[in-house]
């Protein structure tokens, strides 16, 4: 963090996240794009995915408003097949499926 942030914010004890969100996501894109996704365990992806849908549903639900859950615009850092992929398999390990998906799924706060 740079000396210009607020004294608040290098005491805030999570602020360390935002640092490490970058560099998780330049890691992991790096190691897509060369081939070495293996060299990262399954338990570090699934402690990494968890604890991303945990604070972004807290943080919607919670500040009652929404916002983007992926980095760059459209289909820039995730396709459709990848996004398809983490849907299906997230609603797999919950032994949930499309129909419940449908009963939850909702408008965003934005679109109404």
């Amino acid at each position: 963090m740079s000396s210009s942030e607020p004294a608040l914010r290098r005491n805030d004890p999570y602020a360390w996240v935002d640092e490490a969100a970058a560099d998780i996501w330049e890691t992991a894109r790096e190691a897509v794009e060369n081939g070495d996704a293996a060299r990262i365990s399954d338990e570090a992806v699934a402690q990494l995915m968890t604890a991303a849908l945990k604070l972004y549903v807290a943080k919607t639900d919670g500040e009652e408003r929404t916002f983007r859950p992926i980095v760059g615009r459209g289909d820039e850092a995730l396709c459709p097949t990848e996004t398809l992929s983490a849907c299906s398999e997230i609603l797999r390990a919950m032994r949930l499926g499309p129909m419940e998906l449908a009963l939850w799924y909702r408008r965003r706060p934005d679109e109404q």
